[in-house]
């Protein structure tokens, strides 16, 4: 499961209605590239695959495609609206090491 913080539900569903994108959904996945060797990816998203896992939380839908959610098991989406930096951020309790700037990481 990946947990959702108010802050990052709220930011998501401002963005949503922003770019009109109501009735869609958070899809959450990672690649590879970065520093660390992972990348997290963060995109709305209304299509389902077959092999998709679906988790509302804090009333937000969140999809994971089978591959990542090994890598993403427990983490819990963040956001920080802070001087030190903008955005949304990822706790991922699996993460051996993360780069500096906490969008790649390594298992």
């Amino acid at each position: 499961m990946i947990t959702v913080t108010d802050s990052a539900k709220a930011k998501a569903m401002e963005l949503m209605a922003e770019a009109n994108k109501s009735g869609q959904f958070i899809r959450v996945g990672v690649e590879g590239g970065g520093c660390s060797g992972l990348m997290y990816r963060l995109d709305f998203d209304n299509v389902l695959s077959e092999s998709d896992k679906e988790f509302e939380n804090n009333g937000l839908k969140v999809v994971v495609d089978k591959k990542s959610f090994l890598y993403l098991v427990g983490t819990t989406l963040d956001y920080s609206g802070g001087l030190n930096g903008k955005g949304f951020v990822f706790k991922n309790p699996n993460a051996d090491r993360t780069c500096g700037c906490g969008e790649s990481f390594s298992i």
